[in-house]
C-alpha cells in the first residue's frame, strides 16, 4: 500500500512537472514519505531528476530514491534509539571532518592559482633519463594495425602486404580500405600498445609472445564470417627499456606531484612563519602555564 501509494502520488506530480505546471509544488510543496519526525518532500525530490528523462523513467527514479531515503531514515532512528548519548555524540569528528575539508579546499584553490602546471618536454626527458632504471616495461607493446574484414572480401596476402606498410602512403591506402570494407579497425601506428589489447580482438592463446614476436609480423585469424588481423610495425618486450612516449603522461604526473608536494610543504611554511612574526598563536608550558 505504502509503496503504490508513492508511485501513485510521483505519477500525479511528475507528469505535473513535465507539462509546465512547477508553480503547483513550488508554492505548495507536497510531503512524499515520512519516517518518525523527518519528511522528504517532492522538491527535494524532483531536484535529483534530470528534466531530459523520459516521465515514465523519471517515476521510476523518484520512487528508487523514495525507497532508499526511507531505508536510510529508519536506519537512523533505529541508531538513534539504541546508542548510548556519548556515541551520537558526533560533535568532534564534525569539526574534524569540517577543518579537513576546509583546508583541502583552500590547498586546491591556492594550487589553482599560483602553482605552475607547465612540464616542459626537456622536464620530461631528464626525469626520464636519470631514472632510466625505473621505467622498465612489465608487458610488451607494440605499434602496427589491426583490422576484421569479412572473409569474402579478404585476400589475406594483400592484406598482409597493405597493412604490413610502415610508410605514410601505405598507412593511408590502409585507412582507405579500412574505411570502405573492414567491420572494425584500429591504426595505431603513431603510439605504443598494449600487445594484449590488440589480442583481445583475436581468439588466440599466445603463450610466449615475446617469442612470437621475435619470429612473427603478423598475427591472423580466420573463421567463417571474418578474417582478422594484426600487422606489427614495432615492438618492445617485457622488461625492456620503456620508450619516452609510452611513459611521458606518467613522468608529467610524477613531476607535477613532486611539484605539489613542495609547494604545498613551502605553503605551509610560510603560514607558520606568517604567525611567528605576527604572533598570531601562542604555546604554553603545560607545567609553568607560561608561554614558550
Amino acid at each position: 500500500m505504502y509503496k503504490s501509494g508513492i508511485k501513485f502520488i510521483f505519477w500525479i506530480y511528475t507528469a505535473a512537472l513535465f507539462v509546465g505546471c512547477e508553480s503547483t509544488w513550488k508554492n505548495d510543496d507536497k510531503v512524499v514519505a515520512e519516517v518518525g519526525e523527518k519528511k522528504l518532500f517532492f522538491s527535494e525530490v524532483s531536484a535529483v531528476i534530470p528534466n531530459e528523462i523520459e516521465q515514465e523513467d523519471s517515476a521510476v527514479m523518484a520512487e528508487d530514491y523514495i525507497r532508499k531515503w526511507v531505508r536510510q531514515e529508519l536506519l537512523l532512528l533505529k541508531a538513534e534509539e539504541n546508542l548510548s548519548s556519548s556515541l551520537k555524540n558526533v560533535t568532534k569528528e564534525l569539526e574534524e571532518y569540517r577543518n579537513s575539508l576546509i583546508i583541502f579546499r583552500y590547498k586546491k584553490e591556492l594550487m589553482a592559482q599560483r602553482m605552475d602546471t607547465t612540464v616542459s618536454n626537456a622536464e620530461i626527458r631528464e626525469v626520464y633519463t636519470q631514472n632510466s632504471e625505473n621505467f622498465k616495461l612489465n608487458k610488451c607493446i607494440v605499434k602496427g594495425v589491426f583490422m576484421q574484414v569479412p572473409t569474402d572480401l579478404a585476400d589475406p596476402e594483400i592484406l598482409k602486404e597493405m597493412a604490413g606498410n610502415a610508410s605514410e602512403e601505405g598507412i593511408n591506402e590502409t585507412r582507405d580500405y579500412c574505411l570502405k570494407y573492414a567491420k572494425r579497425y584500429e591504426i595505431f601506428t603513431d603510439r605504443w600498445v598494449e600487445l594484449s589489447l590488440m589480442l583481445a580482438n583475436i581468439p588466440l592463446n599466445i603463450e610466449n609472445p615475446e617469442n612470437f614476436l621475435h619470429e612473427n609480423q603478423f598475427i591472423e585469424h580466420t573463421d567463417s564470417s571474418h578474417y582478422s588481423l594484426i600487422a606489427i610495425h614495432e615492438y618492445k618486450l617485457k622488461n625492456e627499456q620503456a620508450p619516452l612516449e609510452y611513459v611521458a603522461d606518467n613522468i608529467k604526473s610524477l613531476i607535477l606531484n613532486r611539484r605539489k608536494i613542495a609547494f604545498l610543504k613551502e605553503v605551509e611554511n610560510n603560514i607558520y612563519l606568517e604567525g611567528v612574526n605576527k604572533n598570531t598563536f601562542k604555546i604554553y608550558n603545560v607545567k609553568t602555564n607560561e608561554t614558550k
